[in-house]
């Protein structure tokens, strides 16, 4: 399978698609080996990428993944079933807001859709996670360009940037589901925004691993931030 996830990286590389980063899908994977999910709702598919990583942490992993392009539809069907997991993984063609799922609970929701629909995502898939469950929202500081609005040349780009502002809002008015903030490692497009983001919105606890951790504290020191409940996490995601 390793070579096949690697031509699904060089694919996307070569065609400009979006797909999870390396840490990311790697701290998620953790996280369902360590909480035993089994029933995962994944939207925006891609290529199949992120899909195909977390079935693989265990053979009773489902994943439904929802995607509305259909070139990469195609493509994911092609690398599911050459991985041998179109037993696990179902994949919907369709605009993930458009898609009936009733009946159907998970354990984990994980958007990796449209930055600018994130508010109708969040409201409309809340109802279909199963008691104790979590949704994951990827990349919510966008490359640390949030915080970094005015420098911003792309009039696209900052308009991006004013939706994830938005739901950075939807968010503190639902600060009751707010599980905490997970950061993978200490690059810059990773904790550029965090001060942004501890200053807009009640974090319970960051998450990161140790040399991630003092690099969030100085980040936070220099913007003259006060908050103190960051929890190290070693390499199996377990605080220290």
């Amino acid at each position: 399978m390793n070579g096949i996830i690697k031509d699904m990286e060089r694919y996307a590389e070569a065609n400009n698609v979006p797909i999870i980063e390396k840490d990311s899908i790697e701290f998620i994977r953790k996280y369902i080996k360590l909480n035993k999910v089994k029933s995962i709702l994944e939207l925006g598919t891609a290529i199949g990428y992120s899909a195909i990583l977390m079935a693989e942490c265990d053979k009773s992993v489902e994943v439904t993944t929802i995607e509305r392009d259909e070139k990469r539809y195609r493509e994911a069907v092609k690398n599911v079933n050459e991985c041998g997991l179109d037993n696990q993984i179902n994949i919907v063609f369709n605009d993930a807001l458009e898609v009936n799922l009733a009946g159907h609970k998970y354990d984990l929701i994980f958007i990796d859709a449209a930055k600018g629909q994130y508010i109708k995502f969040f409201e409309k898939f809340e109802n279909y996670l199963n008691p104790g469950g979590i949704i994951i929202t990827d990349n919510l500081k966008f490359h640390g360009l949030v915080e970094k609005k005015e420098e911003i040349e792309s009039r696209n780009v900052r308009g991006l940037v004013n939706k994830i502002e938005k739901y950075v809002d939807f968010l503190k008015q639902n600060e009751e589901k707010i599980k905490g903030l997970f950061i993978t490692h200490g690059h810059e497009d990773h904790i550029g925004g965090i001060p942004y983001v501890v200053n807009h919105l009640n974090i319970p606890v960051i998450y990161a691993p140790k040399v991630a951790s003092e690099l969030i504290k100085n980040k936070l020191e220099d913007r003259g931030v006060s908050y103190k409940n960051i929890v190290i996490i070693d390499e199996d995601m377990k605080p220290e």
